[in-house]
């Protein structure tokens, strides 16, 4: 307990010490988000939280978390990632070339790990899915979209960043309950390191001018660890729940990518678009402050997250839940659907 204490005050004060080293130098190499007709905030504001996160989670991980080719490679496609994110956030590289680095590292979790989806469990009620070797195909496939559902959430104060650590404590939750300790703790130093960016990020109580945003570097950083750590509890003869739970805990992101590419796909535009028709977007048009939009989707995505949780905890069917899901998923898409047929769409 006293050796977990040590790890997490570690990635808490790793990621607090990074952003204040940082702070300053944003501005002066261009690693700053700056206002524009679809971003609406004052000022310059420093795109580091994604790295002071990576970096709490890389040194606590490095120092105090058993090392394995698992953890090193997870350490490793994760700074690529942060490292064309934060490319990405300096420079704003194209669509294409960030699909590419997102499936190079992709591949290192597939083929370099050996971490991927194949058994999808009784999902349909007509026996045990497995598509054994595809899975590999898959799970790049679903490494990319993990990746970008994040990414794409990430649009007001505290979204994505409440959407990972939703996520990441259901899998602590899940990890626990099937006494997978060992499996908690990764996710868990990943929340702990999360919580210094929420308050530079939300909190009113942060010093004026100090606020930053998490970043592509963040966004795709913790879509990749959820996408890992959901790919290794979800799969093996030990595995600590089901794929479909999998679905529910990361239900938000996850519905509001594929809702929302749909969307613009059904409108003739670009499924990659920006456009202000996600979720929170509507919300603030309703007329939510932006405190109350994250409020009301960060409740929907715990309420999501339970289901899955005391799914797996009560056994109820798998199937039972995959249709639950896909019902839900469609009722969601049709809502947002509907509710963004007037909102102009506005380009990146």
């Amino acid at each position: 307990m006293l050796s977990l204490f040590t790890t997490l005050l570690v990635a808490f004060s790793v990621s607090i010490f990074t952003i204040k080293f940082l702070l300053p130098l944003a501005p002066r190499i261009g690693l700053v988000d700056l206002p524009s007709d679809r971003k609406k905030h004052d000022g310059a504001i420093p795109l580091i939280g994604g790295i002071s996160i990576f970096t709490g989670v890389l040194i606590a991980s490095a120092l105090f978390i058993e090392h394995s080719q698992l953890i090193n490679l997870y350490l490793i496609s994760s700074a690529l990632l942060v490292f064309v994110g934060t490319m990405d956030d300096i420079y704003d590289l194209s669509v294409a070339s960030r699909i590419v680095f997102q499936a190079l590292v992709a591949l290192i979790m597939v083929f370099g790990a050996g971490v991927y989806i194949s058994d999808f469990g009784n999902v349909f009620s007509l026996g045990n899915l497995d598509i054994g070797a595809f899975g590999m195909i898959f799970t790049v496939l679903a490494c990319l979209v993990a990746i970008n559902a994040f990414n794409m959430i990430d649009g007001i104060d505290g979204l994505a960043g409440s959407m990972s650590i939703i996520t990441l404590s259901s899998i602590v939750i899940l990890n626990i309950s099937a006494e997978k300790m060992s499996f908690a703790v990764l996710p868990l130093v990943v929340v702990v390191a999360t919580v210094p960016f929420l308050f530079y990020n939300v909190s009113r109580r942060n010093p004026r001018g100090k606020k930053i945003f998490m970043g592509d570097a963040g966004s795709m950083f913790m879509g990749l660890t959820v996408m890992w750590l959901l790919s290794l509890g979800s799969q093996g003869e030990s595995k600590s729940f089901q794929s479909v739970t999998a679905l529910w805990i990361m239900a938000i992101p996850l519905m509001d990518m594929f809702a929302v590419m749909f969307r613009r796909a059904k409108a003739g535009a670009s499924p990659f678009r920006a456009d202000n028709g996600h979720l929170h977007h509507l919300l603030l048009k309703i007329g939510f402050s932006s405190r109350q939009t994250l409020f009301i989707i960060s409740l929907i995505a715990i309420i999501f997250s339970l289901i899955g949780i005391l799914g797996e905890l009560y056994a109820i069917p798998e199937w039972i839940m995959m249709n639950s899901f896909i019902a839900t998923f469609l009722i969601y898409v049709y809502l947002l659907i509907n509710f963004s047929k007037q909102p102009n769409l506005v380009t990146n």
